[in-house]
């Protein structure tokens, strides 16, 4: 089987999970999830699976980005801020939404193979970053939409405060080698409102020390 036809069976696949906007179908056609992985995984880039990409980090399974992407509710007036770019598949599917992307990933061997891959794709609206996730974007800034694609314990009050009034963010919350719960939260005028989606597994969110934040742009 090609890998066109694989990524079509789990497109249908996906439809069938439940993911029913068109724009998130449409966004992950377009993102090529082969280049997102290593070449020994290729053939397995279109099953319903995470696989890993070095660093101890995983590409999250399709199911888990379509759901989370669908949640996150994004359009093309917002940005975005993500917590742990990772290969960059979760921020390209976003890149195909969004108006802007803003990505922070800890691992420097994975920030450079993902920035490649944005170049490659010519996702111009996407800026990663080398940093300490759990601080938040380092200048002053706040986001309507944003998405943690490692677990914590507790929301980072950081991302908290950055998440602007009215805003979603969606995170893992649970302890690494635990059940951990998919959450969204919404930043209202009363508080935060929490809904919780359902059991997912995710490696953990690590803070860096402040000395190791630098930036660089895609």
């Amino acid at each position: 089987m090609t890998l066109e036809a694989r990524k079509i069976r789990l497109l249908m696949q996906l439809r069938r999970a439940g993911i029913a906007s068109t724009e998130v179908l449409a966004a992950l056609e377009r993102v090529p999830r082969e280049l997102f992985v290593p070449h020994a995984f290729r053939d397995q880039a279109y099953e319903n699976l995470a696989l890993p990409i070095g660093q101890g980090q995983t590409l999250s399974q399709p199911e888990v980005v379509a759901q989370m992407t669908a949640e996150l509710a994004v359009d093309k007036t917002m940005t975005v801020l993500e917590i742990g770019t990772g290969s960059g598949y979760q921020a390209a599917v976003l890149a195909r939404l969004a108006r802007r992307v803003y990505s922070i990933e800890r691992h420097k061997p994975l920030l450079d193979e993902a920035e490649a891959r944005f170049a490659e794709l010519r996702l111009h609206n996407v800026t990663a970053r080398l940093g300490d996730g759990s601080r938040g974007w380092p200048e002053p800034r706040s986001f309507p939409r944003i998405i943690v694609t490692c677990a914590a314990a507790l929301p980072p009050e950081p991302l908290l405060q950055q998440l602007r009034p009215g805003g979603i963010m969606l995170l893992p919350v649970g302890e690494t080698g635990r059940s951990q719960e998919l959450v969204k939260l919404e930043k209202t005028d009363s508080g935060v409102r929490e809904t919780r989606l359902g059991m997912v597994r995710f490696v953990p969110l690590v803070g860096d020390p402040p000395a190791v934040a630098q930036g660089r742009s895609a």
